[in-house]
């Protein structure tokens, strides 16, 4: 005999994609305005115990609404946020690059605080290691600062490596190294790096944990240096990538509907 398919009113609804074709999911899609679901497919979200990615468009609705949902909201409202981020990370205490933000009126000052070499970031669209930038000297300074009204600006650590830890529910699904390339400062894949699963230090995947639990980032790849004896958070990621889980044949998608099927997620 088959397997009978899950009906519709016992699966979790799911805005996003993250989860299409999952059989206990419903992907209703993401529409701009509410009226815009069906009557039958409103109702559906409105009693759902639990929403999956329900995306920054309707997660804060959602959560005052008292729904549960799955990332967190403070998932979505750090996505690309590395300013948002920084001042988390401090107010938590949680170790992190010395960094500071210059909005225009205050560019002159980034010499007063730091020293060349120095890393500048644009504070969004960052990812892949794009929009991230060496300066040492006034020239390239002045390069950077044509492209942002909004200066973030990091002491720059030199390092070969760092560690990006996969969490769910502040649970690792994977960690490993990310080796720069001989010619780049950026470990970044798509910047050449490389990875590597060779000792990885169980205290670097346990800081991981517990910035994402201060944070409530329960769906993020959490990125980490070893400086001056402990570990310090760069960043997170909301979109990190698949590779390192390809590589140890691992599926995403699988991982999340075995957390769904065991009442993980909520």
């Amino acid at each position: 005999m088959g397997i009978e398919p899950v009906r519709k009113e016992e699966r979790y609804p799911a805005l996003g994609s993250r989860l299409q074709d999952v059989p206990e999911v419903w992907t209703i899609g993401v529409k701009p305005n509410f009226p815009d679901y069906t009557p039958e497919e409103r109702e559906f979200i409105r009693s759902a115990d639990l929403i999956l990615y329900p995306t920054l468009n309707y997660a804060q609705f959602l959560t005052t609404m008292g729904k549960k949902i799955f990332p967190s909201l403070e998932t979505y409202l750090y996505a690309d946020e590395k300013i948002k981020q920084t001042t988390l990370f401090y107010m938590m205490g949680i170790p992190h690059p010395r960094t500071r933000i210059y909005y225009h009126l205050h560019h002159k000052e980034i010499l007063n605080h730091f020293h060349y070499p120095f890393i500048g970031k644009l504070p969004r669209s960052s990812a892949r290691g794009r929009g991230v930038y060496m300066i040492e000297n006034g020239q390239q300074l002045a390069a950077y600062l044509e492209l942002t009204k909004i200066a973030y600006i990091q002491e720059f650590i030199h390092h070969d490596r760092d560690l990006r830890v996969v969490l769910i529910n502040d649970q690792p699904v994977i960690a490993y190294w990310r080796i720069r390339a001989p010619d780049n400062f950026r470990t970044n894949l798509s910047q050449g790096g490389v990875i590597s699963f060779d000792d990885l230090p169980a205290s670097g995947i346990e800081a991981a944990q517990d910035a994402a639990r201060k944070c409530r980032f329960n769906d993020v790849g959490i990125d980490l240096i070893r400086h001056e004896g402990q570990w310090l958070v760069i960043e997170a990621n909301m979109k990190y990538g698949r590779k390192g889980l390809k590589m140890k044949g691992l599926d995403l998608k699988e991982i999340l509907r075995a957390k769904l099927m065991a009442g993980e997620l909520c």
